[in-house]
Formats: C-alpha cells, sequence, structure tokens
C-alpha cells in the first residue's frame, strides 16, 4: 500500500472530503439557478430546489461509489486511479439524471419524454457533470497535495529542530565516565548505557509522541550522567500528580528542560542547588510542566543567549505538535527562575492514572 503522506488522490472515506464535493454540488445548483434557462417549465424556486436536489444527489452517489473503491484505489497509479474515478461520476450522473427524468414523468411535470429529447437532456447531463467535476476533483487533487507538502514540511521542520539538540555536556560526560572506568567500572557502564540510550532518542523520529513515562525515563538518565560530574552540588526535587498514565508528549521535552537548568542554575553557583520538576493535569485535558532552578548570583550572558536559542527550539517544537494549544512561558519569582509548559493531554490507547 501506497504511503497515505506521497498518495496523489484524497480519501474519498473521509468526512471533510464529503463535506467538500456537497458543497461544491450545491454551489453548481446555485449557479445553474442563476444562470440556467428553465427548459422544464417550472417556476424560479421549484427550479432551485430541483438542481439542488439534483446535483446533491449526484454527489452523494458518486461519494459511495468512490468510498466503495477507496482501498483499491490506492493501489493504482494516477492515470488509471484518476480515470476510475471520472468513469465512476459519469456513472452517478446517469443513474441519476435517469431517475430524475422518470421521476418528473411520473408526477406530470414532464408531460412528454420523448427518446431524442430524453437522450439530449442525459448527454448534456453527462457533458456538464463531466467537465463541473473535472474542475472539482483538480481542486480536490491541488488541495489534497498541499496538505501533504505542509505536513512533510511540519515534519522535516520538527526533525530539524531535535537534530539542534546537541547536549553540551558530551565531553564533560565522557570525561567523567573516563574516570570512573578504573575506580568504579560498573558506574561506568551503567553511565555508559545511559548516554548511548540519551543519543538514541536524539537520532529517533522526531515526529512521534513518546509516553510520559518513557520521557521521565531519559530525564532520570540524563540527571545521572549530571551526578557523575555534579556530584552533592545537584538535587532534584520531582512532584507527579494527576498526570495520566497512557499521556503523550513529544520526545525530549524535559531533557533539554533540565539540562538549561542545570547550565544555568547550578553549574554557576559554588554550592550548587536544587532542580524542582512539577507535572501535574488539569481536568484532563492540560498537562503542565514546571521547571524551577535557583538564580545564580553572577549571571553570565552567553549562558543567558544559549538559554534563549534552546528555549525558542523547544518553543517551536511545541507548535509543530500543538500548534497554538501549548505554550511556553519563562518567569522569575524570588531568586526562582521558572519555566511553564501546557500542552493538551494526547492519550494511548489503554492505561490509568
Amino acid at each position: 500500500m501506497k504511503d497515505s503522506t506521497s498518495y496523489f488522490l484524497p480519501d474519498f472515506g473521509s468526512l471533510a472530503i464529503a463535506a467538500k464535493v456537497l458543497l461544491m454540488a450545491e454551489a453548481i445548483a446555485v449557479i445553474f439557478a442563476i444562470a440556467g434557462s428553465d427548459s422544464l417549465g417550472l417556476t424560479a424556486g421549484r427550479h432551485f430546489l430541483f438542481l439542488s436536489a439534483y446535483t446533491l444527489s449526484i454527489a452523494l452517489v458518486s461519494l459511495g461509489l468512490w468510498r466503495l473503491v477507496n482501498r483499491g484505489l490506492r493501489q493504482l497509479s494516477a492515470m488509471v486511479g484518476s480515470l476510475l474515478v471520472i468513469a465512476l461520476m459519469i456513472v452517478a450522473v446517469v443513474a441519476v439524471t435517469e431517475g430524475s427524468i422518470n421521476g418528473l414523468y411520473t408526477l406530470g411535470i414532464i408531460p412528454n419524454r420523448s427518446p431524442a429529447w430524453q437522450l439530449t437532456i442525459l448527454i448534456h447531463g453527462v457533458l456538464i457533470g463531466t467537465v463541473v467535476m473535472l474542475l472539482g476533483l483538480r481542486y480536490l487533487f491541488v488541495s489534497h497535495k498541499a496538505q501533504i507538502d505542509a505536513k512533510l514540511e511540519q515534519e522535516a521542520r520538527i526533525q530539524a529542530l531535535q537534530s539542534r539538540i546537541r547536549p553540551h555536556f558530551l565531553f564533560n560526560s565522557m570525561n567523567s565516565i573516563a574516570s570512573l572506568t578504573r575506580s568504579d567500572p560498573p558506574r561506568a557502564e551503567a553511565a555508559l548505557q545511559d548516554l548511548a540510550d540519551l543519543f538514541r532518542v536524539l537520532l529517533a523520529d522526531a515526529r512521534k509522541l513518546v509516553p510520559i513515562s518513557a520521557e521521565q525515563e531519559i530525564s532520570r538518565q540524563y540527571l545521572e550522567i549530571e551526578k557523575l560530574r555534579l556530584g552533592d552540588r545537584l538535587n532534584v526535587q520531582w512532584t507527579v500528580s494527576n498526570v495520566p498514565r497512557n499521556a503523550l508528549i513529544p520526545t525530549l521535552t524535559l531533557q533539554p528542560l533540565l539540562e538549561n537548568a542545570i547550565y544555568h542554575g547550578i553549574e554557576p553557583r559554588f554550592g550548587g542547588g536544587t532542580v524542582k520538576v512539577e507535572l501535574w493535569g488539569d481536568n484532563a485535558e492540560t498537562l503542565n510542566v514546571l521547571i524551577s532552578n535557583p538564580i545564580p548570583e553572577v549571571r553570565k550572558h552567553a549562558h543567558g543567549r544559549g538559554n534563549k536559542i534552546a528555549m525558542d527550539n523547544i518553543r517551536q517544537r511545541l507548535a509543530s505538535h500543538f500548534s497554538d494549544a501549548a505554550t511556553l512561558q519563562t518567569f522569575e519569582e524570588g531568586d526562582q527562575y521558572h519555566v511553564k509548559i501546557k500542552m493538551p493531554i494526547v492519550r494511548n490507547q489503554g492505561g490509568s492514572y
């Protein structure tokens, strides 16, 4: 089966496509009611109602036929698939036109339906329906391609943003691990495993959301590596409340924030400090993340600039996943610097609180 992100035809089984087709059909009815002549002897109001029923019937029958073959269409080439879609639409036009003529004749609205007149009406209906539907299908194809291009661009942007996350602590961590290889080999081996897991996440598919438990685990591994270097200068307090176990978040949301908190709040302080991590849910709809670190007595301008770049990176990645539904705010309160994220709770199937 072709990848849905590269397939040229829209999904004719979706409600969005059905709505577009029905709206186009109704627009066609309005145009013909205003500009067309009434060859059926109907009043303007009845003429419009007839055209509406006629075009909507064609649209509904076409949608039904397209939906029946929707899965099979994805196995066909662009040319064959397009021709099949048009052929099924012509079948719908013929069927609805024949049914409409028979219905009008039965109701006495058409007193005489000679074969020549009926054939003329049928040919006109097929020609008009084919031209209009070709334009409509062209619009659907272009719209579908634009959506695919936008999705691919968004996915590429997310991957590019994640690829820029390369923890500056790499060399320091390797030095710390190297110093442990003789004095404490088991601990050095565990640290190397944590570092490998962290970089495995860095190279993973950034388009996917991950369970919050996995994000907490990779953050724990990162903190274990930093503890090798900072020792007792680094303390971490976790508070988790009312967070669904099956909640999903963008990968590497917590780790870069913890890295910033340590780099800008712990390292510059001679005595170190405590990084606080709070996670909580609001009404089972919003996930809140609050990471706090002490403000150093003397701030380093270079650190501040790096912090801004990192925050912009995370903010863009959140926007790529959740658009305006997610926010990232930074603020100071007393001697503490806070980063707060609010994002929708996206659930995986299964799980509970």
